[in-house]
């Protein structure tokens, strides 16, 4: 039987058989947790796979997905699959022009929507794609008098599938048996850090064979729980909360919103969890945000069981030798600090948590850890469906990313940089064979971009981007993405973008997070009326001068890195934001961009000036454009000698 479950709409019509009546998604809608067993999930995707048939839906077309986690949403993928299509997820916030390259390049005349706002998008750009003709929606909510022909809503799709259905018995079953493991089975577009997106199709095998590596090796089954939280565009959630669910027949839930993610996650107490470094920044920004507005004896007391958590909590949870002495006061820590902790966070229940996405801070790594929480790195991209390197139990370190896993090939050119032949490749570019050839060789090598190295453990290192790599004046290594996690650590930091390739020395732009800093102003009774004018404190200033002067400290202690310490830095007057191009909507900076963008300001941190004037234009959520100014400050930050560096810090 195992060997017949190769595709996704085999593998839901077999847990519709062997576990009918065990929870397969839930959803929370107006405070109150719905939830769908996989024998009403395998209802609910006939029917609107059946729909979308009696629409004109055929194999091999694409369907257009886009909204936040949405049970009727990741039917419609199962849906599409069960006819030989493609489902094309998009990121939710993205803005309707985004679109309009990916509905051209896919060839989208179906699409399901969540709601109004997303409609309204597609109404936008309908004009540009008149090859869309039909839009459904999941939420009815301000739709009332909405007339467009091209529109439809769920509900009502489901009801001409069900009524198809009735007329086609045979239909839905022969649909799923002429499904290969080689059919594409969903389609993902990249960032577009450096250029146009490109659309990286999987096939089942593909997908199917990454979910089920990582779920034989941590020993997942339909007993554990995971919240769907991540868009659903990115492949991670993809695997995490689809693939992997179909693959062992877990059960996922859906948040309410993202404003109540936090919340969600403590009802439900996962137990399989998968944060980017980006959000793990930003829960222990929130828990930093805490310890300060504690009575003094409370930050004491926590301050006192975080050292001893970091000195010996991963070396518990690794199983590793530690006093009798120390294992009695942990577990009175546990008791009053870290056991609340996981608590708030919504932490307590779970078994393994991954990150991957971007490199993370090891200052970061170390805290979850250190508190209990089984967090590992994980290696992999869109193209390689994410599992490429995992930490196994018991070696997990906060500077690799792990071994291959089981089935993956992993070597490296003599420049270092990282290529990759594994199952769960992907099988082309959509429509760009030159981008497929340069990317996959002809023995099937994926040549990654990363750079990286094996440790004498075998375990992978990885550096940076290979292009991002570089080499200041005086021949000193530049990493600009391990300094700016360095930074991001700090929970008043939100965003970091260093300079330093073939200069002399490195310098960087910080954006503040304005939450935590705001708090911090607060406190000290110091008035603000937004983000540039926060930003342009002094005192704030001071701040994140001591938070770059600290990263130079530990640098210092960094026999390769030590001469890349950060020399000069400003506060940029407004946050990086996807609408303006200048970080992509996983949040990753797009460093070449903003270096040509706010080139007046890289050139007056290396002209050395005190200060300079800039005027930016942004992009608001509705499309319009405006522009902020201000005259940015501009200092010095202090540097460390190397040999002098355990005295610095």
């Amino acid at each position: 039987m195992a060997g017949e479950l190769d595709t996704f709409p085999r593998l839901l019509l077999h847990h519709a058989q062997v576990r009918p009546d065990r929870p397969a998604i839930r959803e929370k809608d107006l405070g109150i947790w719905q939830t769908w067993t996989w024998k009403q999930v395998a209802d609910e995707v006939r029917a609107l796979a059946c729909g979308l048939a009696a629409q004109g839906f055929k194999r091999g077309m694409s369907l257009a997905i886009i909204g936040e986690n949405r049970p009727r949403l990741y039917w419609s993928m199962a849906a599409a699959q069960s006819l030989g299509g493609i489902p094309v997820p998009l990121y939710q916030d993205a803005v309707a022009q985004e679109m309009v390259y990916v509905f051209h390049n896919a060839d989208i005349e179906f699409a399901i929507v969540e709601d109004q706002e997303q409609v309204d998008k597609l109404l936008e750009i309908l004009p540009q794609c008149p090859q869309l003709k039909h839009i459904y929606f999941d939420d009815p909510r301000g739709m009332r008098h909405y007339a467009q022909t091209e529109l439809m809503s769920f509900d009502n799709l489901q009801a001409i599938g069900r009524d198809f259905d009735d007329r086609n018995p045979e239909f839905y079953a022969d649909e799923v048996a002429q499904g290969k493991a080689s059919d594409i089975a969903s389609m993902f577009y990249t960032s577009g850090t450096t250029g146009s997106p490109k659309g990286v199709t999987h096939t089942h095998h593909a997908l199917i064979a990454a979910g089920r590596s990582g779920a034989e090796m941590e020993g997942l089954d339909a007993s554990d729980e995971v919240l769907a939280y991540l868009p659903m565009a990115w492949i991670g959630q993809t695997i995490f909360s689809y693939a992997q669910s179909y693959v062992v027949g877990f059960c996922i839930s859906c948040p309410e919103s993202a404003e109540t993610v936090g919340t969600d996650m403590r009802e439900i107490g996962p137990t399989y969890y998968f944060a980017p470094p980006r959000v793990l920044e930003g829960l222990l920004t929130q828990v930093s945000i805490r310890i300060e507005d504690l009575w003094w004896g409370g930050r004491r007391m926590y301050a006192y069981f975080m050292d001893l958590a970091r000195r010996v909590g991963g070396r518990i949870l690794d199983g590793e030798p530690v006093s009798l002495g120390d294992r009695l006061r942990y577990a009175l820590g546990n008791v009053l600090v870290y056991g609340p902790l996981r608590n708030v966070l919504g932490m307590s229940r779970v078994k393994v948590a991954y990150t991957a996405g971007e490199a993370i801070g090891p200052d970061l790594f170390i805290f979850f850890r250190s508190i209990g929480v089984n967090l590992k790195q994980l290696y992999g991209s869109t193209e390689t469906a994410v599992f490429v390197c995992v930490q196994p139990n018991g070696q997990v370190r906060s500077d690799t990313v792990g071994p291959p896993v089981k089935g993956v090939e992993v070597k490296l050119t003599d420049a270092g940089e990282i290529l990759i032949r594994s199952p769960g490749l992907f099988l082309e570019y959509h429509k760009n064979p030159e981008a497929t050839a340069e990317a996959k060789d002809a023995e099937g090598w994926f040549h990654t971009g990363d750079a990286g190295y094996f440790d004498k453990e075998h375990h992978l290192r990885i550096i940076d981007r290979a292009k991002d790599v570089g080499r200041l004046a005086d021949g000193t290594l530049f990493a600009p993405k391990y300094l700016e996690n360095k930074l991001k650590f700090f929970p008043y930091v939100k965003e970091a973008v260093c300079f330093g390739q073939g200069r002399d020395k490195v310098c960087a732009f910080v954006n503040i997070d304005f939450e935590a800093v705001g708090n911090w102003a607060e406190r000290r009774n110091l008035p603000y009326s937004g983000y540039t004018d926060l930003a342009a404190q002094q005192p704030v200033f001071d701040l994140v001068r001591e938070c770059v002067e600290k990263v130079n400290a530990d640098l210092a202690a960094d026999p390769t890195l030590g001469g890349s310490q950060i020399h000069r830095f400003l506060i940029l007057h407004k946050e990086l934001d996807p609408d303006d191009g200048e970080i992509t909507r996983t949040r990753k900076v797009r460093r070449r961009f903003i270096a040509e963008k706010y080139a007046p300001l890289v050139d007056a941190l290396y002209g050395g000036k005190r200060e300079c004037f800039i005027e930016t234009q942004v992009r608001f959520e509705d499309g319009r454009t405006g522009s902020i100014s201000a005259n940015l400050r501009i200092a010095d930050a202090k540097t460390y000698p190397v040999e002098a560096a355990k005295k610095a810090a």
